[in-house]
């Protein structure tokens, strides 16, 4: 496949994956391994979106953790989502991954209320006017709520759902209030949370949470996730994670 300026294609090392990525763009990282694997119980022949998909890795990793019967990847940036595609048809999965260019908020132009079995989302972390913004307009868009919020993101996967489908998301840690307030607000009840540490004595920096539509009140957390061992290299199940042998 040719590549066009600042391309690579990364061996994902699992089950033959391949990913096309700009060098100059938002690279995936960690969190979105993470949420692929957390999301790895969803059902036999579920319908699924990936809200905010990026370069498409969660979509691709589903498609191999899972028996999804299709993936919906929504992204908003059209040289990422044709960059998605690209992958998608580098990988022979056309028939299990459906890429669609648009901003979330316009997303039932595309897919209809009520008739899915799951979403999942690695949406941007800082707020509008917070942190530090990047030069580039590919990563800005992808780290700051500049094209759609949080509240975009949780308002609109709540209508796409069925009752109760499941909702998947990583975010960083210190937005677990707003995530909680705003899950209930549109009837999205957390059912589990897992907190991500960089080092088992550190705070915790990405949060992972299911929640479920509709459902009764009851919260689990999950035993911590630690990424790190205390030498500094992967803990044996981020090693599982990510198919290393240990």
């Amino acid at each position: 496949m040719k590549l066009k300026e600042n391309e690579r294609i990364d061996d994902l090392q699992y089950k033959g994956l391949k990913l096309i990525q700009n060098e100059k763009g938002f690279c995936f990282g960690v969190d979105s391994v993470l949420l692929a694997d957390y999301a790895k119980n969803i059902k036999k022949g579920s319908l699924v979106i990936d809200v905010g998909s990026g370069t498409g890795i969660i979509s691709l990793l589903l498609c191999k953790k899972t028996n999804l019967k299709k993936i919906f990847a929504v992204e908003i940036q059209e040289s990422v989502a044709e960059m998605a595609t690209r992958s998608v048809k580098l990988n022979n999965l056309q028939d299990k991954i459906e890429i669609i260019n648009t901003d979330i908020k316009e997303i039932f132009n595309y897919l209809k209320p009520g008739q899915y079995d799951a979403i999942v989302t690695n949406p941007p972390y800082k707020k509008q006017n917070t942190g530090i913004k990047n030069i580039d307009k590919s990563q800005l868009i992808s780290r700051h709520e500049v094209e759609c919020t949080l509240e975009d993101v949780i308002e609109k996967s709540s209508k796409l759902l069925k009752s109760l489908g499941e909702f998947y998301m990583v975010h960083r840690a210190e937005r677990l209030v707003d995530i909680m307030c705003l899950l209930r607000k549109y009837k999205l009840e957390p059912k589990n949370i897992r907190f991500v540490h960089s080092k088992i004595n550190e705070k915790p920096t990405l949060i992972l949470i299911r929640a479920v539509r509709d459902a009764r009140e009851y919260l689990k957390i999950d035993k911590p996730l630690i990424i790190y061992d205390e030498n500094g290299q992967y803990t044996e199940e981020i090693l599982n994670i990510y198919n290393k042998k240990i």
